[in-house]
């Protein structure tokens, strides 16, 4: 399997938060799916994080990359074509950071970890969470 974490996954994931079922976290724990997290989730955690909606234990870039690394998670960037994937989107959702992990998924061909209803809405494989 290959999933796209949703910026909340993400957090949830490497803060051990109780909101992500074991079962997800088997899901990212186990070696033979590729898991990825978009530089868009970066962008927002580092967004919240400025703004003081996200508190975390040290600086934030430094925070959040030794944990994607200690997890083995991949960057996934951020290219035209899946920004261009917007104009195939209904406007479903309004958060532009989720509509973009959208793009990327389709354009991947990826599953999303995601616990947003609004998201099983598009035209992709979600592994729904809560």
């Amino acid at each position: 399997m290959r999933i796209l974490l949703d910026t909340h996954i993400f957090l949830w994931y490497i803060t051990g938060d109780h909101r992500l079922s074991p079962q997800v976290a088997e899901v990212i724990t186990d070696a033979t799916n590729d898991v990825y997290l978009s530089v868009v989730s970066l962008w927002e955690a580092l967004v919240k994080y400025q703004l003081g909606r996200l508190p975390l234990p040290s600086p934030a870039d430094e925070y959040l990359k030794k944990r994607q690394d200690e997890h083995g998670i991949v960057t996934l960037p951020l290219e035209g074509a899946a920004v261009s994937r917007i104009l195939e989107l209904p406007p479903h959702h309004r958060d532009p950071f989720d509509r973009m992990l959208v793009c990327q998924a389709m354009q991947h061909d990826l599953d999303i970890a995601t616990s947003d209803p609004q998201v099983e809405k598009y035209a992709v494989r979600v592994l729904r969470v809560g």
